[in-house]
């Protein structure tokens, strides 16, 4: 069975995908509760990433705990240090696999992530 939850964005995608006992969440770009991008240094784009991926989670009954998997894109990767300091604050001891590349990103923003996580159900 899959199941989809849709976005509130006028864009052709879903939030998240859970199929197989995994949820795939969509790349998640800094973003406010509104879909209004989120400007500043990495570190205020990097919470507000993760304020939306843990509402997502939060949608299947999952949290940060049940994430396997991320995908981290960076405009620059000299934010590379920065950047990990909000990523070690919200996961704390618990990292999924992860793999961080430097891309130009939609926006111009400086952070998107892409989670994959075991559905509640998968548990």
């Amino acid at each position: 069975m899959i199941k989809r939850y849709p976005s509130s964005l006028p864009l052709p995608f879903s939030r998240a995908t859970q199929a197989g006992g995994f949820l795939f969440l969509s790349g998640q770009v800094p973003m406010d509760a509104s879909g209004q991008v989120v400007r500043g240094d990495i570190r205020a784009q990097t919470h507000a990433v993760f304020d939306r991926i843990e509402e997502t989670l939060a949608l299947a009954g999952c949290g940060l705990k049940d994430a396997v998997r991320a995908t981290v894109w960076l405009s620059d990767l000299a934010l590379f240090n920065d950047f990990n300091e909000v990523y070690r604050e919200r996961f704390g001891e618990t990292f999924p696999s992860r793999s961080t590349v430097q891309a130009a990103l939609a926006m111009s923003v400086d952070v998107e992530i892409e989670i994959q996580a075991v559905a509640a159900d998968g548990r």
